[in-house]
Parts: C-alpha cells; structure tokens; sequence
C-alpha cells in the first residue's frame, strides 16, 4: 500500500497543493513552520479521520476557508482508489470514493493504513492515560474500521449516562425509582458495548506486548526489558469472553452506583482504563529518561507498524521530525528498521537529519510551496 499523490484546498498552510508520491523514501525537507508537517498530517488524516496534533477539526481549515479538503490517490494491490475528505468545521465531514460520494466518512476507514510517529508522541509514555487510550482505539480501527462504529456507540451511551448521573447529583437527593430504572437501562447499554472495546483492547495488548518489547531493545539494546499491562477499572481478573465481560462490567458498575450518583459521572469503563508501560520493574511514566521515553514511544509505533503488516499490507510509515531528537545509534538503527517498508514518509529540518540508510525522494518546502527536488 502507498500513496501515490496528495491533494491540499484550503488544509492548514496550503491554498492549494498537489503532491506525486512513489513507493521507497520520501522525504520533506525545509526549515521549520514552512508545511512539511501539514503534508504528512493530512495523509494521517486521512487514515485515520484525525489529526495528532489537534483535538478538533477547525485549526485544519485555512485561516479564512470555510472547509478543507483533503485527496489521496491510494495503490493497493496494483488496484489504485482516490480518497475524498471535506472537512466542514462545525458541520458533518463528507467523504467520497472515486468521487462517489458515501453515506459516512466511517466508511472509508481501512481503505489506507498509516503509521505516524511524531515527537507529540512522547505523551504516550509521559502523559495522561487519554493518550495510550487514543493509541489503542486508533489501532483497533485500522486493523478493524468497524472499531469506528463501537467507539462512537460507547461514547454516546457513556455521555447519556453521565448527563443522568450528573443531574442526579445536582439535587443533592437519593434518586426516584424512575432515574434508577433509567440508570438500570444505561447500565446494561455500556456493559454491552464497553465489553466489546474492552475485548478488543486486551487482545491488542496481547499481540502487542512481544513486538514492542522487540522494537525497544532493537532501538535500545541493552535498555532494559520493555513490557505492556492493561489496567482495566473493571478488575484485575478479567475474562476473555465477551459475554462475560459484559456480567463482570455490570457488576462493577453496580458495586460502585453510591460512588457514581454522589459525584455524577461514570467511574467504571474503557473510558477509564490504562496502557501501563514499564521498563523493567519500573513505571516508563516518572521513571523513564527523555531518551528512554523517546525510544519506548517509537516502540509502541513500531509494533503497530509489525502488527498492521501481519494483517496484509505495509501500512505507510511516516516519521514526522523524528531523527533529530536521537542519537547517531538510535538514528541508524532506526533507519535500518524502517527502510524495507513499502512507503516511508520522513519530513525534516536540514537534509543531514536524513540517515543516509533513507536516501531517496526529496521535496523541498518553503513558504508554501512544494518542489521536488
């Protein structure tokens, strides 16, 4: 899989930009806050229906635009397909596939596959537990887009059940039969739908947990043994069925209902589980160095990268920024480890951040423009 070309209208930076993409290396290369980031963003973007450096839409569209739209020329399997996002701020987003249009952008979920590091990445092991949940679901959706659809179902109960809770708490009062019926509804509807995710996720964790300790020690022999749990706030002992987790959620929910009602949100869940990542016997957040850190979370993107490629073809690799911030060791071994990938995507600052293990296609960019060069 790879992308072939790359259409901009109104994306960040770009009034208008067209890109020709081959398979092998590429990279972006100019002095920083000149687009090179926003070109790769909105490959991600369309991936993934998001931007790893911003929670909503609206900082996508160009100062001015009422939309962006975004167009990926995608080759997989010698078949070619062109993806459509318009991004309406504010509105419904609407997608189309060979310019057909389709019922919801969801759908063209898993149509291409990447894998972005960049160096915001280093919240996966530095920050709050959001952002190794994010890293979980994302991965669900692209080995699955379906995850798309369980994720937007558990979020609409979640948020219906906490505006119950939260007026529940706001009276001050033991509730009526009625708001705990109601609750009794609400319940059922999250244990059912957050043990499909919770499933997932611990399946993930499982495939995940020997690739990524493989990347680590790659990336930094010697570094000590990096390792995954997941922590779930439904229990420790969790059963692998579905079904059962469902009974386990539920009677979770229930021992901590006084709990719930007195502080008006939902306190059990996917929603409030971890990614515990450790190095050694040691917590990686707290503990870990700036370069163990940095090498752990490009572990965690590496193993997506493996586990993705065992499900069929080599999602496309794109390295946002990265080589600067590594070591001249960490540097070649990292080249090395991502060169036979079907399409990698590198942007940096100066052509020395560039290994020479990564020669290959090169775009300059400045004052927005892109020139091949």
């Amino acid at each position: 899989m790879h992308v072939a070309h790359l259409s901009l209208q109104d994306f960040r930076s770009y009034a208008t930009a067209e890109v020709a993409l081959e398979p092998g290396i590429t990279a972006f290369v100019g002095p920083n806050g000149q687009g090179k980031t926003n070109l790769v963003e909105a490959i991600g973007y369309v991936a993934s229906h998001g931007s790893h450096r911003a929670a909503t839409d609206a900082p996508l569209v160009r100062q001015g635009a009422p939309r962006a739209i975004v167009r990926a020329g995608v080759v997989k399997d010698e078949r070619k397909a062109l993806i459509e996002l318009e991004i309406n701020p504010g509105k419904a987003n609407r997608a189309r596939l060979n310019r057909s249009p389709v019922p919801r952008p969801r759908e063209i979920l898993g149509m291409l596959r990447t894998v972005l590091f960049a160096p915001e990445d280093l919240s996966l092991v530095k920050g709050d537990p959001g952002e190794r949940r994010r890293f979980m679901d994302e991965l669900l959706t692209a080995r699955a887009p379906r995850f798309a659809g369980v994720r937007s179902d558990y979020d609409r109960v979640l948020k219906q059940r906490n505006a119950l809770l939260k007026s529940a708490a706001a009276h001050r009062r033991a509730p009526g039969a009625e708001v705990l019926a109601t609750l009794d509804v609400w319940d059922s509807h999250l244990a059912r739908t957050g043990a499909d995710l919770l499933a997932a996720r611990l399946d993930l964790v499982t495939a995940l947990r020997p690739l990524a300790a493989q990347a680590y020690e790659a990336l930094a022999p010697g570094g000590g043994d990096a390792d995954l749990a997941y922590k779930s706030s439904v229990g420790a002992e969790l059963s692998t069925d579905r079904g059962q987790l469902a009974e386990q959620m539920l009677a979770a929910v229930a021992d901590a209902r006084k709990q719930e009602l007195e502080r008006g949100v939902s306190l059990i869940g996917p929603h409030r589980d971890d990614l515990v990542l450790r190095l050694g016997d040691l917590p990686a957040r707290g503990y870990a160095s700036h370069g163990e850190s940095w090498s752990f979370a490009l572990g965690l993107r590496l193993a997506a990268f493996d586990l993705l490629r065992a499900d069929g073809d080599d999602p496309v690799l794109i390295l946002d920024d990265v080589f600067a911030e590594l070591d001249t060791g960490r540097r070649s071994r990292l080249a090395g480890m991502v060169a036979p990938a079907e399409q990698v995507l590198i942007t940096a600052a100066v052509p020395a951040d560039v290994p020479e293990e990564l020669t290959g296609n090169a775009y300059a960019v400045a004052d927005g423009t892109v020139t091949r060069g």
